[in-house]
């Protein structure tokens, strides 16, 4: 869905879960957490507190979204599902109950 469809005049939002959002003109990349050197990062981004924006509700992170203005959101969400969402406009404002309840089973699973 567009701005214009929606008729708000925004440019169309992300839902990178848990009801958050991120505007979707401002994604640069989506990273997935298990590498290292993004680990690290993480972690400095963390010690400085000013550009890391925790969107995991207490979840496992599983994605890094970094935006054109140097921000950084985690997600719980993997790289794939929110790929998904960017690529199918009908998908970035709605939630998706179903692949958020899967990727907390495999919280709770430890998987």
């Amino acid at each position: 869905m567009t701005s214009e469809e929606r008729g708000t005049g925004l440019p169309p939002l992300l839902n990178v879960g848990f009801y958050n959002f991120v505007l979707t003109d401002k994604v640069v990349a989506l990273v997935r957490i298990d590498s290292a050197p993004i680990k690290r990062l993480v972690q400095q981004l963390r010690r400085e507190g000013t550009r890391l924006i925790d969107a995991t509700q207490g979840r496992r992170t599983r994605c890094v979204v970094f935006l054109s203005s140097g921000q950084v959101v985690l997600s719980a969400l993997t790289q794939e599902t929110l790929a998904k969402r960017l690529s199918r406009p009908e998908l970035l404002f709605a939630p998706e109950p179903a692949e958020e309840e899967q990727d907390l089973q495999e919280d709770n699973s430890g998987v």
